[in-house]
């Protein structure tokens, strides 16, 4: 249950990066208000994990999903560049956070 409270504060990490740019620097009021509640609700269920889950790698998977998550919705939805480069890094982010897991260090 605690790995499934990392990967949706993952997701909502996501949702306040994007937010976070779409707020245009918190001068558009609805961008801004998503922001606040995406973190809130990241930070808050990264916190309830911790209580179960070692801090490196629930922060390594939490960091991963936002960072793999951004970077995707960016090119698809933003606009971002895509290169072979950009989507291979993103492959080995992914790839980190499953040797993370089958490291054994999950309780």
């Amino acid at each position: 249950m605690a790995w499934l409270l990392v990967i949706v504060a993952g997701l909502l990490e996501t949702g306040f990066a994007v937010c976070l740019k779409l707020s245009h620097g918190f001068t558009r009021l609805w961008p801004t208000v998503a922001f606040c509640i995406f973190a809130l609700g990241s930070f808050g269920l990264l916190t309830l994990s911790l209580k179960k889950l070692d801090v490196g790698p629930a922060y390594a998977v939490w960091t991963g999903i936002g960072a793999a998550g951004t970077a995707i919705y960016g090119m698809i939805f933003l606009g971002d560049i895509v290169s072979t480069l950009k989507i291979v890094s993103i492959t080995l982010v992914i790839v980190g956070i499953i040797g993370l897991q089958l490291s054994g260090s999950a309780h």
